[in-house]
């Protein structure tokens, strides 16, 4: 089944021309690995930006079983922003496959093969320097907001929607604008 490609734009034009470039380019992402399903792209014109050259932004995410990729890239021209975030998605396929297909083809068992990784994951977490434990409080995005500010974090706050009952991460975009991260289980 190929994957689902749906293009967003924002502040500028989306002639045939390009959805027909994005489309037969996202839609052979299928063939680095089978299981993805559908891919949202969004396309925009950042008046904002810094530098001309960052104004062409192309942001892709792509799902499928058990998998979530997501990158963004920006230039000056809008398929060299589209080809760039190809080309980083693809990277991040590879790395994918490396790490849940490795080592397969010899004859072992899967489960040989994920008590291994989980081994190589416990070593993984000696990479961790800090751990901090917090305490959730439930509070609008307003109140989050607040304390964002008060306790002067510059780049994001950890915090417990109490409208929606799920964690939230509020963090500051490269543009000086909030973003929101809506956690979702699935």
């Amino acid at each position: 089944m190929p994957i689902a490609v749906d293009i967003h734009v924002r502040e500028m034009e989306l002639d045939d021309r390009l959805r027909d470039y994005v489309e037969s380019r996202v839609s052979k992402l299928d063939h680095y690995l089978d299981i993805l399903d559908e891919a949202n792209v969004d396309l925009r014109h950042a008046r904002t930006a810094r530098i001309a050259e960052d104004r062409q932004v192309a942001q892709l995410t792509v799902r499928g079983k058990g998998v979530l990729l997501r990158a963004e890239e920006r230039t000056a021209d809008i398929y060299a922003s589209v080809d760039a975030v190809l080309a980083k998605v693809q990277r991040q396929i590879d790395r994918y496959k490396g790490r849940h297909w490795r080592k397969r083809g010899d004859g072992r068992k899967m489960a040989e093969v994920l008590s291994e990784e989980a081994e190589e994951d416990i070593e993984d977490l000696e990479l961790v320097a800090v751990r901090k434990r917090f305490h959730l409080v439930p509070m609008s995005e307003a109140e989050a907001i607040d304390q964002m500010s008060l306790l002067g974090y510059e780049d994001f706050f950890i915090f417990y929607n109490g409208n929606t009952s799920e964690v939230n991460v509020l963090y500051r975009r490269r543009d000086g604008t909030l973003g929101l991260i809506e956690s979702e289980v699935v």
